[in-house]
């Protein structure tokens, strides 16, 4: 049984309120720190940030059983691992021994008696990850929002609010695919997978594995030199070496087959072999299709179609991703469409699957206009040449003042008029701000995921928007004055 939150009873335990925080250091942490702690303190947002949370991380579950994390510890730390760009041991280090984290934890700082409140590392993966990619994404329209109220002038009914769009790559933790290094990946996971079930359950005709995996792996390295070395007849040599290791993998192949089968009788009445049946049998089907591959590519030497192509067996869903500009390197993973605004808040993300920049204006204008349906007046939103077409244009200046979207290619006397435009030239200046937003994420965490699966991948960049917008917040908050906690050691005068 979750709670929203519940403060430690204990000796010396500090309220969230009172914790002081360091207004001189241009760390990442004190910043996010500050955003949080005027979530909560603030009791609109309070509530919002916490209907959001019980709403989608408690949904329908009984208010029995244990107490877990609650769901401001939950968010708290969440939110800190994106935002320093660390990973799991860190957020465990800084949740255990960082005196202003945990205070904004809600837990004690300094125990009397005791040692306090500890938090294992397995319990931390656990609890973040109960944090879904709508439920980060709501509660980051609530972030921005509460920092657009403080940007707010005074009387002012409405906002006006002037965005700039672009994507970038997100890379996914992969390492570089060749169909030679992607088939040695299946012959590989398929041995690792028998060695598994074999602690558990019987299995005939294993008991020179490890031979297997000897031979498999000296024909996969001598293909693999041939390939990167060249030289001379390469061809014919790679195509020799190729053919030995095809052969190998083919009767490693029909050994997985027999033994997928045999699990099958077994995996009827055994949740754990069912388990070891599912990982064998999607491994035993990226190895038939590799096989097939390197065939076709080294010995048939045909070119392989895109659509048949797989990048990496452990995140089949990662696309190749590489810009129209010279020199570019290539990066696997998924685009990232981000807008932000003059305040320097994301106020919109998306990953995009499938996708290229042109199919995003339409449905980005639609998210916009509902999101920002009051209190808001759209004054402008610019794209650079790759988002453009008619359609869209035409399409956005319904609901835009200003609609920046430079066209390809040779333009009419009327184009070039309006690109030539004060206000069209100013607008197209102030788009490169949207490129430092993204840098600035990108050096917070968010430029390659270490988590596994596609919703894993689309929750890891959810969240590091969310820590972005709360330390932007906290920024705002800090320079405002906003927070009494927030102090500046040294800056007392000597008693004279």
């Amino acid at each position: 049984m979750r709670k929203r939150f519940e403060q430690q009873n204990e000796l010396d335990a500090q309220l969230i309120p009172d914790v002081k925080i360091d207004g001189k250091s241009r760390h990442e942490l004190p910043q996010l720190l500050a955003g949080l702690q005027y979530i909560f303190i603030t009791p609109k947002l309070n509530e919002a940030v916490f209907e959001v949370l019980e709403r989608r991380v408690l949904g329908d579950k009984k208010a029995t059983g244990r107490l877990g994390l609650s769901l401001w510890e939950i968010l708290v730390l969440g939110t800190m691992r994106l935002n320093l760009d660390t990973d799991y041991d860190t957020v465990y280090d800084l949740a255990n021994h960082h005196e202003v984290v945990r205070g904004i934890l809600g837990v004690h700082t300094k125990q009397v008696f005791g040692e306090g409140k500890y938090y294992p590392l397995q319990t931390l993966k656990d609890n973040i990850a109960l944090l879904d990619e709508e439920a980060l994404k709501e509660i980051s329209e609530v972030v921005v929002k509460a920092g657009h109220e403080l940007k707010k002038n005074e009387g002012e009914e409405s906002l006006e609010l002037n965005l700039k769009a672009d994507t970038y790559a997100v890379e996914s933790n992969i390492h570089f695919p060749t169909d030679i290094n992607l088939l040695w990946d299946c012959v590989r996971k398929c041995l690792d997978t028998i060695e598994l079930t074999l602690e558990e359950f019987s299995l005939p005709g294993w008991r020179k594995r490890n031979y297997w995996r000897k031979v498999a792996k000296r024909a996969y390295r001598r293909t693999a030199n041939i390939h990167q070395k060249k030289g001379k007849n390469y061809k014919d040599r790679l195509k020799k070496a190729a053919e030995k290791y095809l052969r190998r993998s083919r009767e490693l192949s029909q050994r997985v087959d027999q033994s997928r089968k045999g699990l099958l009788l077994l995996a009827v009445s055994n949740i754990r072999a069912a388990a070891l049946l599912e990982a064998l049998s999607y491994y035993h089907e990226m190895l038939e299709k590799h096989i097939d591959l390197v065939e076709r590519r080294i010995i048939k030497g045909e070119t392989i179609p895109h659509k048949d192509k797989v990048f990496s067996i452990f995140e089949p869903h990662v696309e190749w991703i590489q810009k129209g500009k010279p020199g570019q390197k290539v990066e696997l993973g998924h685009n990232a469409l981000i807008t932000t605004d003059q305040f320097q808040f994301i106020v919109d993300h998306e990953v995009l699957v499938g996708e290229g920049d042109q199919a995003q204006p339409i449905p980005l204008a639609g998210r916009l206009k509902t999101r920002f349906a009051e209190g808001y007046f759209l004054n402008s939103i610019s794209f650079d040449r790759g988002f453009f077409s008619v359609l869209a244009k035409k399409a956005l200046q319904q609901d835009f003042e200003h609609v920046i979207m430079p066209r390809k290619g040779k333009k009419t006397p009327q184009q070039e008029a309006e690109e030539n435009s004060k206000t069209f030239v100013a607008l197209r200046k102030k788009h490169s701000a949207v490129e430092s937003n993204i840098n600035e994420l990108e050096h917070s965490g968010a430029n390659r995921v270490p988590d596994k699966g596609l919703d894993r991948f689309k929750k890891y960049v959810a969240l590091g928007v969310l820590a972005y917008n709360l330390k932007r917040l906290g920024k705002i908050v800090m320079e405002q004055g906003m927070l009494t906690t927030v102090v500046r050691p040294g800056n007392s005068k000597r008693a004279a």
